[in-house]
């Protein structure tokens, strides 16, 4: 009897598993509207200890509490040096952009495989401290604090009211930090001397006051008005584990292309570009990016302001009355849009304003475009880089969405793109490092930051042992490699994956690419798809001159908008060779005629015969026949070839 209730029992058992796997399948599988986990409870911000006042000597200073200091904090700290944390904003926690700038959601550098990310390292070591591809600010901050506090040999003293470099000239003349002057909140002033000083700052303002050299904004390529949008990213209260569920079901539908979210983050909400700003000229919405926070809330980047001079406090306020009188309006957008918006409510602005540009670095290496296009690695690389080159929006035009110059899957961050050309004694870390504003785009991640933090301590470490500059260091190849090989004993993973060489490469009109991604007139997007072979127009063909001159403005100052004056629909057009030398001759020759430019372009060198012999059809030019020709004619007239 026992058996055969037994024999019964096995099947109904199965039925019930069955079952509930069933019901676990449905209440997880991306398209539910049900979230798998329930919101986590929020937790407190643990203090920082902090000294009062500060000794007078260290073997490093590092100025700056944005994740980019903390690593530069913590590795000089594991390497044995006496290392002081110090920041002259009005900060009470560590982790700035992250912490204070609520910007919750990581740009990973994904290796090729979609998945695994480079650098590792301290970044690891945090990341595996928080939630995921999206954070809690609460758990971010006490991941920095945890790091810190375990070093011993780390000093924290936040909110001083100014921080000056103390330089000297060495024995060559060369202008060297040797520490830095404080001033306290009471007036009080101190000198901090040290070995070395790493710049975490945003905007690398211990270097620029050094007299160190620095490009601003995207003047490398003759834009000297606009930067990047402003972000101050919001909080929306009342997002309950339903409300969550509902944007991940409208997110994760194949109805809307591009869009996508998960427990942490989500990422759409593409008709929020079109919303009616009451400023246009100043404030709009793109999409949004959300992150989710542990107490029923989320953060909210999507706010573009434009206008804004990040480096005087009044426009910075300006920016965020900008802010508070039109986020409520957009919020009220989205809830006509979008139901599973109805019963949210508005949080608070960030404390900070997310700024994505200032000073560029001008280093003892510069990372260029090319490094991107060729995969480049490099015998000094500390850290490597794959995230899209995203330029945001530099402009209120409607047309202005910003671009995606290509996608890349691997390039090396050198260690000369950490130390300034002139001045010694000190490095650069973050987004404000010796990169060119494109490829800027892609490294200004904070990943990617971190990691130069990290390689920055450790690099103080082996100057000191060796006893040379960091200048020295930086040019030394044997001390280089033994600043790789402490970097790997300490986690970080320098081993380039291998990876196949982008088709482009091997196109004939590649050389012109070159010059033409250099200074931002040819866009690969996500596919890395320049469109070589694509039809050109006299349109494109007069809009990328007047890229090239922007970038090159004395050596092409004359307009070629005559080009195309009286042409029906230019853009439709085919482009002859005989165009697209008159276009070119109207910016070189003031009133050039069309008759006889090619001719004459040809015979003053300004192109040359090979690269017109690999246009295949004179009548009907393509895009990468158009780069070939720039790439001459910025050759002859300026001498630079990418």
């Amino acid at each position: 009897m026992k058996n055969r209730k037994l024999k019964w029992l096995i099947p109904a058992g199965i039925l019930v598993i069955a079952a509930c796997v069933l019901i676990v399948w449905f209440a997880t599988r991306p398209n539910s509207s049900t979230p798998a986990l329930p919101t986590p409870k929020p937790t407190t911000i643990t203090e920082i200890p902090q000294v009062e006042t500060p000794q007078e000597q260290y073997d490093v200073v590092v100025v700056g509490t944005d994740p980019e200091g903390v690593t530069a904090a913590v590795s000089a700290a594991r390497n044995g040096l006496k290392t002081l944390l110090v920041d002259g904003k009005d900060r009470d926690i560590l982790g700035g952009l992250f912490t204070l700038g609520w910007l919750n959601s990581l740009d990973m550098n994904r290796m090729p495989d979609g998945k695994d990310y480079y650098n590792k390292g301290l970044f690891k070591e945090w990341f595996d401290l928080i939630e995921g591809d999206s954070f809690d600010i609460t758990t971010a901050a006490n991941a920095f604090h945890q790091l810190v506090e375990a070093e011993k040999l780390i000093e924290v003293r936040m909110g001083v009211k100014s921080i000056e470099p103390l330089v000297e000239a060495a024995s060559d003349g060369t202008p060297t930090v040797k520490g830095v002057k404080l001033t306290m909140n009471d007036g009080k002033e101190m000198n901090v001397n040290s070995s070395a000083v790493i710049d975490a700052t945003q905007d690398a303002d211990i270097a620029a006051a050094a007299g160190a050299e620095f490009t601003f904004g995207r003047e490398d390529i003759g834009d000297t008005k606009l930067l990047m949008a402003v972000t101050p990213v919001f909080k929306l209260k009342n997002v309950t584990p339903e409300v969550w569920g509902k944007i991940k079901h409208r997110l994760n539908n194949d109805e809307y292309p591009g869009t996508g979210a998960n427990e942490e983050s989500a990422w759409g909400y593409i008709e929020m570009w079109d919303y009616p700003s009451t400023n246009p000229e100043r404030i709009r919405s793109r999409g949004f990016n959300l992150g989710r926070q542990n107490d029923e809330s989320m953060l909210v980047n999507s706010v573009q302001i434009f206008g804004v001079d990040p480096f005087d406090p009044a426009s910075k306020e300006e920016a965020y009355e900008i802010a508070r009188k039109e986020i409520p309006l957009m919020l009220e957008h989205a809830k006509k849009l979008y139901p599973e918006f109805e019963t949210i409510e508005l949080g608070e602005l960030a404390p900070e304003l997310y700024i994505r540009e200032t000073r560029h670095l001008v280093g003892m290496y510069r990372l260029n475009m090319i490094d991107l296009l060729e995969q480049r690695t490099h015998p000094d690389d500390i850290a490597f880089g794959s995230y899209p080159v995203d330029i945001q929006s530099t402009s209120s035009a409607k047309t202005d969405r910003g671009t995606v110059l290509m996608a890349p899957k691997l390039y090396g961050v050198p260690f000369g793109a950490l130390v300034p050309q002139a001045v010694d004694g000190l490095l650069v870390v973050g987004r404000s490092a010796s990169f060119d504003t494109l490829p800027h785009g892609s490294a200004r991640v904070v990943p990617l930051g971190m990691a130069t933090g990290q390689a920055a301590g450790a690099a103080v470490k082996i100057a000191m042992d060796e006893k040379v500059t960091l200048r020295q260091l930086a040019a030394d190849e044997a001390m280089v490699k033994s600043l790789r090989t402490l970097l790997t004993e300490q986690g970080v993973d320098l081993e380039a994956p291998k990876t196949e060489p982008y088709k482009f490469i091997g196109h004939p009109a590649y050389e012109g690419l070159k010059a033409a991604a250099s200074i931002g007139i040819a866009q690969g997007a996500y596919a890395n798809d320049f469109q070589l072979d694509a039809a050109s127009n006299p349109q494109r063909m007069l809009t990328n001159m007047k890229g090239v001159a922007k970038a090159h403005a004395e050596a092409f100052p004359y307009s070629a908008d005559a080009a195309i004056q009286g042409m029906d629909e230019p853009a439709k057009q085919p482009l002859t060779l005989e165009q697209a030398a008159y276009t070119l001759a109207l910016m070189l020759e003031e009133g050039a005629q069309k008759e006889g430019a090619l001719e004459r372009l040809k015979s003053n060198g300004t192109l040359l015969d090979g690269t017109i012999a690999t246009i295949k059809d004179p009548n009907n030019l393509t895009n990468g026949d158009v780069y070939m020709l720039i790439k001459d004619a910025i050759s002859f007239t300026t001498g630079v070839i990418y």
